[in-house]
């Protein structure tokens, strides 16, 4: 894919929602299932304009699967909780259905919600929702959004830190984040 720069960020807004509409009709009609990623920050803002016609009524909105790169361990109604910002901003505008949102488990400590996450992760690639990369042996999803901190960090991995050197596991916790809240959950990959 090309880069491609926008003089807005209403333009941004207006391209990722054609680009996320075109990869979900691509993905849905081929595979059956779109797997989509989301982080937190000013993301679900960009997406906005998928909740805006044509994208809203073109979308199809069943076949949608919905993940988390990470989560600060917080409850999902806490407002550093990313589920609770994609949910008040995105997700509960659309009928995505509520088996297809993978939510991390708010109600485990930080290494039982990786279990837990990873768990998820392992079966839905046995029920072929996900496939794993064989050049990579981590999932392969249809789209990931992610942002990036100021720092650089992407997801809940930070620049120098330890867990950028994981190589094993698909999603591990963090108990010493930079940047508040200091305990999270992160896919390892990106």
């Amino acid at each position: 894919m090309a880069v491609q720069v926008f003089p807005t960020e209403e333009a941004v807004a207006d391209g990722l929602a054609k680009y996320t509409s075109d990869l979900s009709k691509k993905f849905s009609d081929r595979r059956g299932a779109f797997t989509v990623v989301l982080s937190g920050g000013y993301l679900i803002h960009s997406i906005r304009k998928l909740l805006e016609p044509p994208f809203v009524d073109e979308v199809d909105w069943e076949k949608w699967h919905v993940f988390w790169v990470d989560e600060r361990v917080v409850p999902k109604t806490h407002s550093d909780s990313n589920y609770k910002l994609a949910y008040d901003g995105f997700l509960s505008k659309v009928p995505i259905p509520p088996n297809h949102i993978y939510a991390i488990n708010d109600s485990l400590s930080a290494e039982g919600a990786a279990d837990d996450y990873e768990d998820c992760l392992k079966q839905l690639v046995k029920s072929g929702v996900l496939e794993v990369s064989a050049a990579t042996g981590f999932p392969r999803f249809d789209l990931m959004l992610l942002g990036m901190g100021p720092d650089g960090h992407l997801a809940s991995l930070f620049p120098k830190h330890h867990l950028l050197s994981e190589k094993e596991r698909w999603v591990t916790f963090i108990k010493d984040s930079p940047k508040p809240p200091p305990v999270r959950i992160t896919f390892t990959f990106l």
